[in-house]
């Protein structure tokens, strides 16, 4: 917990960028009949019948310091999928990094192993020399900032019904773009004094 809390306090170096990663599953559901669109004197309608279209894989990676997110939708939620975002984190969002600070959750599949499963061991290894991967605590999810954004985002974009990868593809960039020219962020003010306080019962104690 303390090596997260003390990477949150690093200033903002381009070279050395701090990103949270995390995962949500979302229910894709279609309608059954079209819905009314609002009308004068009338609200919006639909039937409240659906149909199930099976389940969507949202990746996250969300930089505070630069005000940054982006979203990717999968169908599926394996090691091949991650490597993917991880490949597209290094190459294509930070090309000029030196090193990234990847704080995520311990995930089955969030692990470099799944980089060699994927691509040729060259490749994985360079990928792998660019991570800096931090791992919440078990049951300490929350310390990761993704997790905000994915609460910001679930209110904002997920109570409509969503049918296909799609479309939750394009709802998810419209949000992240919207956030991003906005300099929308999160602003963390729980330090290590702070946990050695609050949460003094997780540590062990030292009987004289």
């Amino acid at each position: 917990m303390e090596n997260i809390l003390d990477i949150y306090k690093r200033p903002y170096d381009a070279r050395f960028p701090v990103v949270c990663m995390d995962e949500l599953n979302k229910q894709l559901v279609s309608e059954t009949r079209q819905p009314l669109p609002v009308q004068p004197g009338a609200p919006a309608r639909y039937d409240y019948e659906y149909r199930r279209e099976g389940v969507a894989n949202a990746f996250i990676l969300f930089e505070p310091l630069g005000n940054w997110r982006t979203l990717k939708i999968y169908a599926q939620r394996t090691h091949r999928e991650w490597a993917w975002v991880v490949k597209d984190l290094v190459d294509v969002h930070y090309p000029h990094a030196e090193r990234i600070t990847l704080v995520l959750d311990h995930l089955n599949t969030h692990v470099g192993a799944s980089l060699y499963k994927v691509f040729a061991p060259a490749e994985a290894r360079r990928l792998l020399d660019k991570l800096d991967l931090q791992y919440t605590p078990t049951h300490g999810s929350w310390l990761n900032m993704a997790e905000i954004e994915f609460s910001v985002f679930s209110r904002q974009c997920l109570t409509a019904r969503i049918g296909d990868c799609s479309t939750f593809q394009g709802v998810a960039t419209r949000w992240s773009n919207a956030r991003n020219r906005s300099g929308a962020t999160v602003v963390w003010h729980f330090t290590t004094d702070d946990a050695r306080i609050r949460l003094k019962s997780l540590y062990p104690a030292i009987l004289s």
